[in-house]
């Protein structure tokens, strides 16, 4: 029997949270990349398997399925090796899980993803940027993280819910925070730095899920340090004109 083919792009924050369960839960799988900066995501042979266009997606047999929560969702119930407490079989707890799930959707990941593709991703591919957009995401973003603080970390809490062990939630939603890297350590801690409830939280899920965490988020960083190499590259060419006019002028 083949293995489950996870289609995904690692720099994708849901694609990151598939694989790094299916590491830590040894769930054997064939990762096929899908570059989203070739635009492979939109290609006809990827929308035979999303026709949405989007990654993480996931081949089982001949059981195709995308959203990432459903899939989490989908590899939490059907491999045999996986620890309740990342989708516990007791519905109350399950429910709560849930609700968190559909909430990051609406508020955390539109936030923290709408932020990071107008300040970031989209000069570094060519797209437009709304300056509008950006002051909304922030909004919501800062919204989302003292909710996060406030409703599930209540209490100096380990994990979402107040659990001694990380479930499917904690794993997408700090796969999501995590995207925050790529804006650069002045900009992640501006809106990071006065949440210690979740930084603390954050470590103690790489430390649950650690080496795969690190490891996925591996292309993440080097992302981030060739952007911010180009933004320092623009930013001393940005000036060269302006110190030979001073030359000039002196002249």
């Amino acid at each position: 029997m083949q293995p489950t083919k996870v289609y995904a792009d690692r720099r994708s924050q849901p694609s990151r949270a598939v694989i790094i369960f299916c590491r830590v839960n040894q769930i054997e799988f064939e990762e096929v990349t899908v570059d989203l900066f070739k635009s492979q995501h939109l290609s006809p042979q990827f929308r035979k398997i999303n026709p949405m266009g989007q990654v993480p997606a996931i081949v089982d047999g001949r059981f195709k399925l995308f959203e990432s929560h459903a899939i989490l969702r989908y590899l939490a119930s059907v491999f045999p090796g996986v620890a309740d407490h990342w989708y516990p079989a007791d519905l109350f707890t399950r429910a709560k899980i849930e609700s968190i799930l559909d909430w990051h959707h609406s508020n955390l990941r539109r936030g923290a993803a709408t932020l990071v593709m107008h300040t970031a991703l989209a000069p570094f591919l060519g797209l437009r940027t709304s300056p509008e957009a950006v002051k909304q995401a922030e909004k919501l973003l800062m919204q989302s993280l003292g909710t996060i603080e406030s409703v599930w970390l209540n209490g100096g809490a380990k994990f979402l819910l107040g659990s001694p062990q990380p479930s499917i939630a904690d794993l997408s939603l700090v796969c999501e925070i995590m995207q925050l890297e790529i804006l650069g350590d002045d900009v992640r801690d501006r809106f990071l730095g006065a949440h210690e409830k979740i930084l603390i939280w954050m470590d103690n899920v790489k430390r649950a899920t650690s080496p795969h965490f690190e490891e996925a988020h591996e292309l993440l960083f080097q992302v981030k340090a060739r952007m911010l190499s180009n933004n320092a590259a623009a930013a001393n060419q940005a000036s060269e004109p302006s110190t030979k006019h001073k030359i000039a002028s002196k002249l």
